[in-house]
């Protein structure tokens, strides 16, 4: 797939209708200062599209955006795991992600971050569960690979798979930095934008309004 064009749609405190609504939806998920709207810049080749801070626990709010004129709604949910808030903002944020994970009934995939030079933290791991009880396809994206040396990388990945129970060829070493990782979570969205293809040997149904339904 290649992002033609990318838009800011709108920010919800919850799952709500919004413009657009209806497309396949992709998430970003993944811890605070993890590098979700880095890698969100990154893959839609614009720099400023989600607001990049170096402070954690910006993200506040779902955001989301509309890819090549809609072809694809791209979420980007809160940051999990920041130590400096209030015990009731980080169960609002949790119900806020759960909710979205729960009730979207157009989210093909998730897309979740680990930072590739750290152990996946018990919420990363929370997050997997979560993912797994409802149902939900997704990939681990191991950020900022370009840290790490060649075999620092290998023995980071190998523990990635343990923490979340993964397999390798789930893991992307991802950088917004290079770009590396880029063109196969392309790839990934691509697939969700096809049309399925049917069976073979089973007919496809005719469009509506055609003859065959005269």
């Amino acid at each position: 797939m290649r992002v033609r064009t990318a838009k800011f749609i709108t920010s919800l405190d919850k799952l709500a209708p919004f413009p657009g609504q209806g497309a396949p939806e992709v998430a970003m998920a993944g811890k605070s200062n993890v590098g979700k709207s880095s890698v969100i810049n990154r893959l839609c080749g614009q720099r400023g599209l989600a607001r990049v801070s170096g402070e954690p626990g910006k993200t506040r709010l779902i955001n989301l955006y509309a890819l090549n004129g809609g072809e694809l709604v791209l979420c980007d949910l809160p940051g999990y795991g920041f130590a400096r808030v209030a015990q009731g903002e980080k169960q609002r944020w949790a119900a806020m992600i759960e909710g979205y994970l729960s009730g979207s009934a157009c989210l093909k995939r998730v897309f979740q971050l680990v930072d590739i030079r750290h152990e996946p933290t018990q919420d990363d791991q929370l997050m997997v569960q979560y993912l797994r009880h409802y149902g939900l396809p997704f990939t681990v994206l191991a950020n900022k690979c370009d840290k790490l040396s060649k075999a620092q990388r290998a023995r980071a990945q190998q523990l990635i798979c343990r923490t979340l129970a993964v397999q390798p060829w789930e893991v992307i070493p991802f950088s917004a930095l290079t770009g590396e990782g880029t063109d196969r979570v392309l790839e990934l969205l691509d697939a969700l934008t096809q049309p399925p293809t049917p069976p073979e040997g089973i007919p496809q149904a005719a469009p509506e309004g055609s003859l065959q339904e005269r």
